[in-house]
């Protein structure tokens, strides 16, 4: 499937304005680059475009509120300098499994002053000398190169994760908004407990009489034997 295809599909009858979340992994980009995506999609904060022959991303619109980009296990070798333009507030950017062989391609990523992760998985430029220290002397605004920082910690559970998990809550405030509006439209609470509390004290005043009415009934039955061994005793006497 082709990427505009793809992105009609993922709509699902929302406007692009509506979407802060597009995921294109595996669909075709056209000639190796962007396709279908306009400067329209304004709330976008997440793009994934992974295995999708992408050569090029010089066809990215503007996306001011993007945070992350995934271009993982694409066939791109140059021409970063666009991001900086067209996504200037990233924070996470995964170029892993692409051609980048030397740390000028990556230069121009100084201008994403935002950007604390960055990975180049899989890309020749890792097995330069000294790699990982390079990069964080050219890039010191990352805080994690391929999972790690500087002192060889690793992320805390998947930095990405964490950051979507933050788009899913978000999305469940909004659902308990709706709940909430819901809940204000039923009968106030407690008026329910009150009307269950009446009908409890009914049914305790109810089986109080019944046995009140049980215990004058025995008392009855015991007068009229008595009455009844009286008057035997008087036959007798007679």
């Amino acid at each position: 499937m082709d990427m505009k295809k793809r992105i009609h599909l993922e709509l699902r009858n929302r406007t692009p304005s509506d979407v802060k979340e597009l995921v294109l992994d595996n669909c075709r980009s056209n000639e190796g680059k962007i396709e279908g995506l306009t400067d329209e999609f304004e709330e976008l904060e997440f793009l994934s475009t992974i295995n999708v022959g992408l050569t090029s991303v010089a066809n990215l619109p503007k996306l001011n509120k993007l945070k992350k980009l995934e271009l993982s296990d694409n066939r791109i070798s140059g021409g970063l300098e666009v991001l900086s333009e067209k996504c200037p507030n990233l924070t996470h950017l995964n170029l892993s499994g692409n051609k980048i062989k030397d740390l000028s391609t990556i230069e121009p990523l100084k201008k994403l002053e935002s950007l604390k992760n960055l990975d180049l998985f899989n890309c020749e430029v890792t097995n330069l000398n000294d790699y990982r220290d390079n990069v964080f002397k050219l890039l010191p605004q990352l805080t994690f190169l391929d999972g790690y920082d500087k002192d060889d910690k690793e992320a805390p559970d998947s930095d990405a994760e964490a950051y979507v998990e933050g788009l899913d809550d978000d999305d469940d405030e909004d659902d308990d908004e709706v709940d909430e509006e819901d809940y204000d439209e039923d009968a106030a609470p407690g008026d329910d407990d009150e009307e269950d509390g009446e009908e409890d004290d009914e049914d305790e005043d109810g089986e109080e009489g019944e046995d009140d009415d049980d215990v004058s009934g025995e008392e009855e039955e015991e007068d009229e034997l008595n009455d009844g061994e009286v008057d035997d005793d008087d036959d007798e006497g007679k």
